[in-house]
């Protein structure tokens, strides 16, 4: 369904773009990416302002903002206005975009998983459509921001994004006024307040229904891999995705609450050192409820969907954490554990000869599957360990390791958004307006990934000031650090 939320003119047709571009003749190939994704624009003027935008998401070194992109890639006076109509007022619906993108995607890659995760956008005032107040885990602190949730599809060479929702907390899902200022549509009201729904929602859009691939093609196809932790219900989440009959692993926080059934002893296969994972024998995967571990060298497949394992009643008196859990201090009356604490005292079970990662078969109240429970040592990071829900328990236990550590390729695609792609340069404060910036950004960068001959460049080219004398190096950036936009 197209979206039409203004009858404003793009602006003056897009001027010829400057001959001289670095790597002109080599367009081409980008020429006719952009003309595939952007072939249902309905007007030949906005498809030749997504070119020129796209264009200089590529190319213009330093900040991407809308005046220098204009700069960078046209020799016309009004084409930093032009350019800035096309993104903020011209009436072009996004999702028919994207969903060429993730069929592109598909049919480049040939994807393993689909990466749910945030994107916290630092923002100065209260104008910009959704921006609030709230605290980020990553940061440890509470930013003013904007939060987009992003769907990416996680392949051998990165993780691409192609589709993305705009929470919208507080005043902008409930009050009337605000939203038709920032031009929210009246069909999204109800449903952009909760990130576990926003992420739900991406999860039904990113299939074949859109993309156009056949059943069992498609990104539909693929195992859900999340981390919302401090932003999204992961019990909904987890939830939500077993009602669609969608495999997953889920990072839950550490004070989830889950009902232990039986315990496994991680003691070989995958190396862990003093972080990171480490694997789980045949023999003890069998006990949990698994299939064994993979070969030692054997690579892991994509998870093709297969049928649910029946949900077994939990039987309190059954599990041999029994005594443990009484004794654990998240204890519930109704035999719950919270996940840090079940996992502790499974790891304080291991033996000392086989160091490993303990993976526990639990219950989550409200979820009728098996499931199993592990967690990804990171020690150096500022979030600490990582606890991973999934219901892959028909599978080799170290392929859920194998699909979370997918998720570094969404934490590193969003870096590289920011450092190199714009992600945080959007001068608007519309609700279209920011899908229109965040789907030629997801455009730009899947081309720039995936698109070119040989491999891709690790970074884009841009300036840079060399070193300067009395001054300390510029700290490195993560996606949440608050950056000066000059936008509110």
């Amino acid at each position: 369904m197209v979206r039409a939320f203004s009858t404003v003119a793009p602006g003056p047709a897009a001027p010829r773009v400057r001959a001289g571009s670095p790597d002109h003749p080599a367009f081409d190939a980008l020429d006719a990416f952009v003309a595939e994704i952007f072939e249902r624009l309905p007007r030949a003027d906005q498809r030749r302002w997504a070119r020129v935008y796209t264009r200089g998401l590529l190319t213009t070194p330093g900040r991407k903002t809308v005046r220098r992109l204009a700069a960078s890639v046209s020799d016309s006076a009004t084409a930093a206005q032009a350019l800035h109509q096309f993104v903020n007022a011209s009436p072009w619906d996004w999702e028919p975009v994207r969903a060429r993108l993730a069929d592109w995607v598909v049919r480049r890659s040939g994807p393993r998983a689909l990466l749910l995760g945030t994107a916290v956008l630092p923002k100065r005032g209260d104008s910009s459509c959704g921006v609030h107040r709230r605290f980020v885990p990553q940061e440890g602190r509470t930013v003013n921001c904007q939060v987009g949730i992003g769907a990416f599809l996680a392949t051998d060479r990165a993780a691409v994004p192609v589709d993305w929702r705009l929470l919208l907390p507080g005043a902008w899902s409930a009050d009337p006024r605000l939203r038709d200022r920032a031009r929210v549509p009246e069909d999204t009201a109800g449903t952009q307040d909760s990130a576990a729904a926003q992420a739900l929602d991406l999860v039904d859009g990113v299939g074949p229904s859109r993309s156009g691939g056949a059943a069992g093609t498609g990104p539909d196809g693929l195992p859900v891999v999340a981390d919302l932790v401090g932003f999204a219900d992961t019990v909904a989440l987890t939830a939500g995705l077993a009602a669609r009959g969608r495999r997953f692993v889920v990072a839950v926080p550490g004070d989830l609450v889950v009902l232990p059934e039986r315990a496994m002893s991680a003691v070989s296969g995958v190396p862990g050192g003093s972080g990171g994972w480490a694997g789980v024998s045949g023999a003890e995967a069998v006990r949990g409820g698994g299939t064994g571990s993979a070969r030692a060298g054997e690579g892991v497949s994509p998870v093709t969907p297969v049928p649910q394992v029946p949900p077994v009643p939990f039987v309190p008196s059954a599990s041999p954490l029994r005594a443990v859990a009484g004794a654990l201090p998240g204890q519930a009356d109704r035999g719950g554990v919270r996940v840090r604490d079940l996992l502790a005292a499974q790891d304080a079970r291991l033996p000392d000869r086989f160091p490993g990662v303990p993976v526990v078969a639990v219950r989550l109240p409200g979820v009728p599957l098996a499931l199993r429970l592990t967690v990804e040592r990171r020690p150096d990071e500022s979030g600490g360990d990582r606890y991973w829900l999934t219901d892959l328990v028909d599978r080799p236990v170290r392929e859920t390791p194998a699909l979370a550590r997918l998720y570094s390729g969404a934490a590193d695609t969003m870096r590289r958004l920011a450092d190199d792609f714009g992600l945080r340069a959007f001068e608007g404060r519309s609700y279209p307006g920011w899908h229109h910036h965040m789907t030629l950004v997801s455009a730009a960068y899947a081309y720039g990934t995936l698109g070119r001959t040989g491999p891709p460049p690790a970074h884009p080219a841009r300036a840079s000031r060399g070193p300067q004398p009395g001054r300390p190096p510029r700290r490195a950036r993560t996606l949440t650090t608050p950056t000066r936009t000059g936008c509110s």
